[in-house]
């Protein structure tokens, strides 16, 4: 059933994508799920995402009920089963999250699941790599889509803040800091650069005269995960530091990005800056940025940015309504993003993030 929405009233299109996006829930949804490497705070969500009789247990257990009662198996992809084994999806995140980090538990409007391998482990292909190649050029609502984003100002987490800052005049480069622990760096960043420093040296060393803009990711900024980089590096590397401040400011103040695996990258390729890649994100090796490593053979196709959004935010990812809970269009999704709406952290979550935030 159809859930009535401002962003429909908008736009009568949307309701069209919320009855596919919920019959393809429906379908997918249908055989039941067994899950394993799920933490706990996740586990009320999965059950309102994909049913309450999703069963919680061990990678071995969930592959035995599954087996058993016919349900697909679910596995978080970060957990140690990075190749799936027959007939287990890996789980992540989607591209489009929450207003926070994933750190202070906020639950996500989007994940991604995936057949084949994760979009993030570029040795196996996975089935973001196939609807990429097989993605539509030009896409009329990847471009409206990707539209909305951008007039919204949206990116993954939406943290920060839309300050000014009295930057030098030149070319201005983006270099964009991740978790060096994260498993999008320890399974993408398959070159030389491994590190945040690593990668504000190489583009100090390719642009010794442009304006470097050194971003530090917001979980490291925060304290709780490893990529600091010291501040005497920083200076020696003459870069300033945009502390504190919204990805999508971040990309505007840039004339082009530096980043080993970043979701950055995305996002500044949908605001049409040009991206160099230090690792192999599912960006890169289709002909839309400049590699610094070989990307693997079997991305041949040329999409254009139209095509690898619709790829990377329709065909993919499955949304849901932080309002309803109930499962929604992207289109939609953003529209709650947009006004500041996301899922609600259960009790024992929130105590648990505030721990964090104090350690």
């Amino acid at each position: 059933m159809q859930i009535p929405s401002a962003a429909i009233d908008l736009n009568p299109a949307f309701a069209d994508y919320l009855a596919q996006a919920q019959a393809r829930a429906e379908t997918e949804n249908a055989r039941g799920y067994a899950a394993s490497g799920i933490a706990w705070w996740k586990r009320a969500h999965f059950r309102r995402y994909f049913g309450q009789g999703i069963k919680f247990a061990s990678a071995e257990q969930a592959a035995e009920l599954a087996t058993q009662t016919g349900a697909k198996h679910l596995h978080w992809a970060t957990k140690p089963l990075l190749v799936p084994r027959d007939g287990v999806l890996l789980i992540e995140d989607g591209f489009l999250r929450s207003h926070g980090l994933g750190l202070r538990l906020l639950p996500p409007v989007s994940m991604v699941i995936d057949d084949l391998g994760i979009h993030y482990y570029p040795v196996r292909e996975s089935r973001l790599e196939q609807m990429i190649a097989k993605a539509p050029q030009g896409s009329p609502r990847a471009l409206a889509l990707f539209a909305q984003i951008t007039t919204a100002r949206l990116s993954k987490y939406n943290t920060g803040q839309p300050q000014s800052f009295d930057i030098p005049k030149g070319h201005r480069i983006l270099v964009a800091g991740q978790v060096e622990d994260d498993a999008s760096i320890l399974c993408g960043a398959t070159g030389p650069i491994r590190t945040n420093l690593a990668l504000l040296e190489a583009a100090r060393a390719a642009h010794p005269n442009a304006v470097i803009l050194w971003k530090p990711h917001p979980d490291v900024e925060a304290g709780y995960r490893k990529g600091a980089v010291p501040l005497t590096d920083v200076a020696r590397l003459g870069a300033a530091t945009l502390s504190h401040v919204s990805a999508a400011r971040a990309i505007d103040l840039a004339d082009e990005v530096w980043t080993m695996t970043s979701l950055i990258g995305f996002e500044a390729l949908l605001r049409g800056k040009p991206v160099t890649c230090g690792g192999l994100p599912f960006y890169a090796g289709w002909g839309l940025t400049t590699d610094l490593v070989a990307p693997p053979q079997r991305r041949m196709a040329r999409p254009d940015v139209a095509a690898l959004a619709h790829a990377a935010l329709i065909d993919y990812p499955r949304y849901w309504d932080p309002l309803t809970g109930t499962p929604t269009a992207p289109e939609i999704a953003i529209a709650r993003l947009a006004e500041g709406i996301t899922p609600k952290r259960g009790p024992l979550a929130r105590l648990l993030a505030i721990g964090r935030r104090r350690t």
